[in-house]
């Protein structure tokens, strides 16, 4: 099922009554949402995406803009009408229920034509349960499973009416780290076999960004940037979007672009043909730096972390924003002893940023 968001926006009163103007949580969305993708809603918290995850399910009403499911405008459409799952990070399962009742739960409410038979409610319940591998649990109860089994019963009781759109509210968040990667592949091998199309919302961008086909960044109720997770880390529009994605994060330096090279600490560092000279801030991903005797970078060396095939240096520079730079490079770098260590930058994990907009500036080719 396609989704389209048109000019979506979403304003709550302000709580402070000395401020006239609303709140703005979700500030003119508009997307499509391809058929049968799995999309990662991303952002800081209070940025809006689980607002806009509310609108899409109907639990709430836009202050303008319209939705669509397919051809079908849903806007007005109440949410036991919209054909939506929906699964909240707190699991939100009946603990006097066993897992096949916990998953059966929303079938009990069909009427007329649509009202199944106990048999066939079992039958759809064992079908659910097979997609999240619990089938061999169906008469324990939530207190005897453990937290990524709850939820799983959560995204199984979602699946048993087989929606047109599944709608993950920061699913992972109550899990440990373990069972969060464990749970993520799981939802990503449900999607994949269902086809539903399923809107993931997430503050994780290592979550968003192994499991999704598309990424919407978000901040304060603005999309930021929509794209496929790699391409948003190898091209951000802006210094937000390139903070949020990355771990280690990228690492921010002030500079200026003088004679179409970029100067960090008055060190020439990096030829940026077709930019004009200004103030800049220049990101470095941490993959970005190549340890070189005569490196055009000089930095303080704080310590090194061996990863085995690569290692994390820890440095400092003056012109850096920031405590420590954290650049990833291989085990073969001998560093030991040394108070210092020079980088030459690669030229296609740099990225320049205007000091005042904080917008994207491109520059060579």
């Amino acid at each position: 099922m396609k989704v389209v968001l048109q000019n979506l926006t979403k304003k709550f009163p302000n709580r402070n009554k000395k401020i006239k103007d609303d709140v703005v949580a979700v500030d003119d969305f508009t997307f499509e949402i391809p058929d049968g993708k799995l999309i990662g809603l991303l952002g800081p918290s209070g940025c809006g995406k689980s607002t806009t995850l509310h609108l899409l399910s109907g639990l709430q009403e836009p202050t303008c803009g319209k939705i669509f499911f397919g051809d079908e405008d849903v806007t007005d459409l109440p949410a036991e009408h919209r054909g939506v799952g929906l699964v909240f990070q707190n699991y939100a399962l009946y603990p006097h229920l066993t897992v096949e009742k916990n998953i059966m739960f929303p079938l009990r409410n069909r009427r007329g034509a649509d009202k199944l038979t106990k048999q066939q409610m079992r039958e759809k319940a064992l079908e659910a349960a097979k997609l999240v591998q619990l089938e061999e649990l169906m008469d324990r109860k939530p207190s005897e499973l453990s937290g990524g089994q709850q939820q799983r019963v959560a995204i199984a009781r979602a699946l048993v009416k087989m929606p047109k759109i599944l709608l993950l509210d920061e699913p992972l968040s109550n899990l440990d780290a373990r069972l969060r990667l464990q749970t993520r592949e799981e939802i990503r091998r449900i999607q994949r076999s269902t086809g539903i199309t399923t809107v993931f919302v997430t503050h994780d961008q290592e979550e968003a960004m192994s499991i999704s086909d598309l990424i919407v960044v978000m901040k304060e109720g603005r999309v930021h940037q929509i794209g496929k997770p790699q391409a948003v880390y190898d091209d951000p529009v802006n210094l937000f979007v390139a903070q949020f994605l990355g771990t280690p994060p990228i690492n921010v330096f002030e500079g200026e672009i003088k004679g179409e090279k970029l100067y960090i600490g008055g060190a020439a560092v990096l030829e940026v043909s077709g930019v004009a000279d200004q103030p800049v801030y220049a990101g470095v991903r941490p993959e970005g730096f190549t340890v070189a005797e005569n490196g055009a970078l000089c930095c303080g060396l704080t310590e090194v972390e061996v990863m085995g095939r690569d290692i994390t240096v820890v440095a400092s520079h003056e012109s850096f924003l920031g405590e420590e730079i954290r650049a990833i490079v291989s085990a073969d770098n001998d560093l030991e002893g040394q108070k210092q260590v020079r980088f030459d930058l690669k030229p296609g994990k740099v990225h320049l940023f205007a000091k005042d907009t904080q917008q994207r500036i491109r520059f060579g080719g």
